[in-house]
C-alpha cells in the first residue's frame, strides 16, 4: 500500500459474523479527494443554491463536432474486440500526433490505453514489484495515490514548496528519497496540481539522477500542450535516457474529450511495451468506438488544441488578476495546466471546504474546492492549500472567486 493509506480500523479487518473479509487493498485504497464533497453540493443545488465547480478538471467549452461526425459514420456491422495494442489506425495517428510535437514514436513502440488512467498502471506494473517505491514530487496528481495501491507501489514524496511556484529542487535533496527498493520516478509536466511547468535544466537534473542510479522515468504529460508562460520539453528530448523514459498521454485535456477514456503508453523499451501490451491483452481492449473518434483529433492536432490552450490562458489570466483581490492568500502564476495551488489563512482547508458547500452562501450561491491534503502523500502537508480548476467561463470564475474571497471573510470572523 501506499503510504498515504490511513491507519486500518481493526473491525473492518476481523468482519462481523460470517461476513467474509475484504482485502487489505480494497479498505486502504483512497476515496477521490475531488469528488467526496460533490454529494454536498448536489444536495445544497436540490435546495436551490448555485453551485460553481472549482474542483474538477473538467472544461466547459464544447467538444468538436467532427468526434461525433466520426462515431456517426462509422459503419462496422459488428462492434468487435480491438486489438488489445489499439487499433492500427489509431496507433498511426499517435505516432502523427507525437511526431507534430517532436516526439518520434514507431507503432509497435505504444500501446493504446483506457485513458492516461491506465497508461500510468500500465507503468507501474511494468516496473514494479510488490512494495517497490516510486518517487513523486509533491503536491502531486491526487489519483497517484490510487493507482500505487492498485499496483502495490509505495510512493516516496519529494516536497514542494509554493514559495517558488512548486519548482523541482537539485538532485542531492532528490537523491535523499532514493531506496535499495526505488524504481523509477514520476513527474507530471505541466503539473497538476500546481500548474508548474519544469524548465530543461530542471528536467535535466532528474535525467541526471535516473541515469545515475538507473531508474525509470514516468513522465505524464496530457497537459502538454497548455504552456503559457514558460515552453514545456518532454522526456523524449533526453536521448541518454531513451530505455529508462516512459511516456504516458491522453487525449483528454488537449482536445476536451474526457469521456472518450483514451490515453497511451509509449517507450523506446521494449520491455517496457511488450510488458504492456501482456497487461493490454489481459483486459482484452480499449473501446474500439473511441478510438476511432480520436483519429481525426490526433492527426491534425494544432487545429483542435489551439482554440482551447488560448482559452485558458486567458482564464489563466483572470484568476491571477482576480487573486490579487483576495487578502492573505499565498499564490503564485501558474504556468501551464489549469490548476492552482493557493495558500489560504486558515488552519485546515478541508474544514473551510467543507464549511463552503454546506453552509455559506452569497446570494444563494456558493462554491466548491478541493482541499489540497489529497494531494499530498506526507501527514500534515497541504492543510492550509487548495486546488483550484479554473475551468469556468470568465463570468462564472470571476463569481466563484468572489464567492471565495467573501467566504474567507465571514470564515476567520
Amino acid at each position: 500500500m501506499n503510504e498515504t493509506s490511513e491507519k486500518l480500523d481493526t473491525k473492518e479487518l476481523v468482519g462481523e459474523g460470517n461476513k467474509p473479509l475484504i482485502s487489505t487493498r480494497a479498505v486502504t485504497m483512497q476515496a477521490s479527494p475531488l469528488r467526496k464533497l460533490a454529494a454536498t453540493a448536489e444536495e445544497r443545488k436540490r435546495k436551490g443554491i448555485k453551485v460553481y465547480h472549482l474542483n474538477i478538471g473538467q472544461p466547459d467549452l464544447p467538444t468538436d463536432p467532427v468526434v461525433f461526425e466520426t462515431i456517426r459514420n462509422i459503419d462496422h456491422l459488428t462492434l468487435a474486440y480491438a486489438p488489445s495494442a489499439g487499433i492500427i489506425p489509431a496507433l498511426s495517428a499517435w505516432k502523427n500526433y507525437f511526431a507534430q510535437v517532436g516526439i518520434h514514436f514507431d507503432e509497435s513502440e505504444m500501446v493504446i490505453t483506457t485513458g492516461g488512467s491506465e497508461a500510468i498502471i500500465f507503468a507501474m506494473f511494468a516496473v514494479c514489484d510488490n512494495d517497490d517505491e516510486i518517487i513523486v514530487f509533491e503536491p502531486f496528481y491526487t489519483n497517484y495515490n490510487g493507482f500505487a495501491t492498485i499496483a502495490n507501489v509505495n510512493l516516496r514524496p519529494v516536497p514542494l514548496s509554493i514559495s517558488n511556484g512548486f519548482h523541482l529542487p537539485p538532485s542531492s535533496e532528490i537523491e535523499n528519497y532514493i531506496t535499495e527498493k526505488t524504481r523509477g520516478i514520476l513527474i507530471n509536466n505541466p503539473s497538476n496540481p500546481t500548474g508548474t511547468i519544469y524548465s530543461r535544466e530542471e528536467l535535466q537534473v532528474v535525467v541526471d539522477v535516473v541515469k545515475k542510479h538507473n531508474l525509470f522515468l514516468l513522465s505524464d504529460e496530457v497537459y502538454r500542450e497548455f504552456a503559457y508562460d514558460a515552453k514545456f520539453h518532454s522526456v523524449m528530448s533526453f536521448p541518454e535516457i531513451r530505455e529508462n523514459a516512459i511516456l504516458l498521454d491522453s487525449c483528454s485535456k488537449r482536445f476536451n474529450v474526457c469521456g472518450a477514456r483514451i490515453g497511451v503508453i509509449a517507450s523506446h523499451n521494449k520491455e517496457v511495451i511488450q510488458s504492456a501490451f501482456k497487461f493490454g491483452m489481459a483486459r482484452l481492449s480499449v473501446a474500439t468506438i473511441e478510438q476511432h473518434a480520436m483519429i481525426p483529433l490526433l492527426n491534425s492536432p494544432e487545429k483542435f488544441v489551439q482554440p482551447i490552450v488560448q482559452e485558458f490562458k486567458r482564464r489563466r489570466d483572470i484568476l491571477y488578476d482576480y487573486l490579487k483581490e483576495i487578502p492573505g492568500i499565498t499564490y503564485y502564476k501558474p504556468e501551464g495546466a489549469f490548476y492552482i495551488v493557493i495558500g489560504l489563512p486558515v488552519k485546515d482547508s478541508e474544514h473551510f471546504a467543507k464549511w463552503l458547500i454546506e453552509e455559506f452562501e452569497d446570494r444563494k450561491e456558493t462554491a466548491l474546492i478541493a482541499p489540497a491534503q489529497g494531494f499530498y502523500a506526507t501527514p500534515g502537508k497541504g492543510f492550509n492549500e487548495i486546488r483550484i480548476a479554473y475551468t469556468l467561463n470568465e463570468v462564472e470564475l470571476r463569481r466563484s472567486l468572489e464567492i471565495i474571497k467573501f467566504a474567507l471573510e465571514a470564515y476567520r470572523k
